[in-house]
C-alpha cells in the first residue's frame, strides 16, 4: 500500500493499461490486462496492415468498431465490418489489413496462458 492508502499494484496496472504504441501501421492502446487476458484498441491507417504473425500460447478475438478489416487467417481471406468480429485460434498464421479509406478501429481481446511479446512469431510479408 502507498501512503495514500491505494494499492500500488493497481497503480502499476493503470499505468500499463494506459500504454500507447505507435507502430508504422497506426496505433495500439492497452485498455486492460490481467493474468490470462489483454484488451487493446487497435487503429490501422487506410492502406496499411499488421505483419503476418502466429502465437503458440494465445488466441485473439477482434471486434471491428469502425472501418473494414480484411482478415487473413490460416490462408483464408474475410472482410469484417463494423459491429462484426472474428476469432483467431492459437497456432494460426494471421494478419489484418485496412483496405478502406477511413481508419480501421478494432478491439482486440487476447486470451491464453502466456501473453508475452516473445510469443509473436512474425512472417515476412
Amino acid at each position: 500500500m502507498s501512503q495514500d492508502g491505494q494499492n500500488d499494484n493497481l497503480s502499476t496496472m493503470a499505468t500499463d493499461a494506459d500504454a500507447v504504441r505507435n507502430p508504422p501501421y497506426g496505433k495500439v492502446k492497452n485498455l486492460d490486462k490481467g493474468q490470462r487476458y489483454c484488451i487493446n484498441k487497435i487503429e490501422i491507417k487506410p492502406g496499411e496492415h499488421m505483419s503476418t504473425q502466429m502465437h503458440y500460447h494465445r488466441s485473439e478475438h477482434w471486434i471491428v468498431v469502425s472501418g473494414t478489416a480484411k482478415v487473413i487467417c490460416n490462408g483464408e481471406e474475410t472482410l469484417v465490418m463494423a459491429n462484426q468480429s472474428t476469432y483467431v485460434p492459437m497456432n494460426t498464421a494471421h494478419r489484418v489489413e485496412n483496405p478502406g479509406v477511413i481508419p480501421l478501429v478494432m478491439i482486440e481481446v487476447q486470451n491464453g496462458e502466456y501473453l508475452g511479446d516473445d510469443d509473436i512469431i512474425r512472417y515476412d510479408d
